[in-house]
């Protein structure tokens, strides 16, 4: 079984769980292990993200708008490819002898 230490627990949590602790005649893991077990059986509520449909009134034109952008993007990588490759590089060997005999 699995040991859980916990940092930093303000006073006065710890007094709530021992008091809820002595009530239910439970040591206080077996308390904790109890809350534990019932938050997690809780439904929970979906995730809400931060740009979604239900947060921002735009989101379904700026999805639509995706692929036109995606395409603006290639267009654009593919011109820098077309211009660098009429850039003369120079080679690295001579950059690299000339560095060494300064």
């Amino acid at each position: 079984m699995a040991i859980l230490t916990i940092d930093n627990l303000p006073d006065d949590l710890l007094e709530q769980i021992q008091k809820l602790a002595n009530q239910n005649h439970q040591p206080i893991n077996e308390q904790v292990i109890n809350l534990l077990k019932q938050a997690l059986q809780k439904p929970q509520p979906p995730l809400k993200f931060l740009i979604s449909p239900e947060t921002d009134p735009t989101w379904e034109e700026r999805r639509k708008a995706t692929p036109q952008l995606l395409a603006e993007i290639e267009q654009r990588l593919e011109q820098r490819r077309v211009d660098n490759a009429n850039v003369e590089w120079p080679d690295s060997t001579a950059l690299l002898r000339e560095d060494r005999d300064r």
